[in-house]
């Protein structure tokens, strides 16, 4: 039996990668991807970087107007997932299993943030660039629809983990509805969405730059007219100033991690 089960599983192994070689193949064949001359061009794409992409004296002339972009779409990232956060509380409590007035408004929450979270924030920055054109509005609101729907799925998630048993409590003893949400359910949940906010805030600065290039605005916009006229040094510079920038966040929201959890 034993042998029969481990034999099952090579074959539906076997199956499916053969299945993944049949894809790929495919595609290589529709796109006309030729692997060798891939592979080849890897080494050139090594040595024309290290050749063209670093700074140089000139392009550090540029760095105040890229600062100040940099600036502009780290403010952007972090308003866009505060404000985000606020509104994400209260259909987070409408719509947990722990926390919900009824099944309507639970079904209504949970299928919001179902929508606005699948849908790519790149999506979002080309669906608002009809209404709002290029500005940075588009990116803010590009940037506060994904986070809304995200926030909105994790703070559910994390009232139906923490604050379960002691909304059980608390009903027990005669509480209201209100007075279990504030006493209970949001200082109980509290350390976790704001360890979500952080999370959400670190994405949004790496999804920033790339709305940046769509909208026009902020340092995806400096680094899209760097590379497009060829100034390559001055592109390099831009991209050093987001890594630098989003490593730093990265460290201070692990420390406020760590201090709050």
């Amino acid at each position: 039996m034993q042998g029969n089960f481990f034999l099952k599983k090579r074959i539906q192994s076997a199956v499916i990668l053969a299945v993944l070689l049949s894809v790929t193949y495919g595609a290589m064949m529709i796109t006309q991807f030729n692997l060798q001359d891939g592979l080849s061009s890897i080494p050139k794409a090594i040595i024309w970087g290290f050749s063209n992409f670093y700074p140089t004296s000139e392009s550090l002339e540029n760095l105040p107007s890229i600062f100040d972009k940099l600036i502009e779409t780290l403010l952007n990232s972090i308003a866009a997932a505060s404000v985000a956060s606020v509104l994400a509380v209260f259909f987070a409590i409408a719509g947990s299993k722990t926390t919900k007035v009824n099944g309507l408004f639970a079904g209504v929450s949970r299928g919001i943030a179902t929508l606005f979270r699948n849908i790519d924030v790149a999506a979002w920055a080309m669906i608002l660039l009809f209404s709002f054109g290029q500005s940075s509005l588009t990116g803010y609101f590009a940037l506060f629809f994904v986070s809304f729907g995200f926030l909105t799925r994790a703070f559910m998630e994390t009232i139906d983990e923490v604050g379960h048993g002691a909304v059980e409590a608390l009903q027990a003893t005669g509480a209201g509805y209100f007075t279990v949400i504030i006493h209970s359910v949001i200082p109980a949940s509290l350390p976790q969405m704001i360890s979500w906010v952080l999370f959400m805030i670190e994405t949004n600065i790496r999804s920033a730059t790339l709305v940046g290039i769509l909208t026009g605005t902020g340092i995806g916009f400096s680094f899209d007219l760097y590379y497009k006229s060829l100034n390559y040094s001055s592109a390099s510079l831009v991209v050093l100033l987001i890594v630098v920038s989003i490593l730093l966040i990265e460290a201070v929201s692990n420390y406020v991690r760590r201090v709050i959890l």
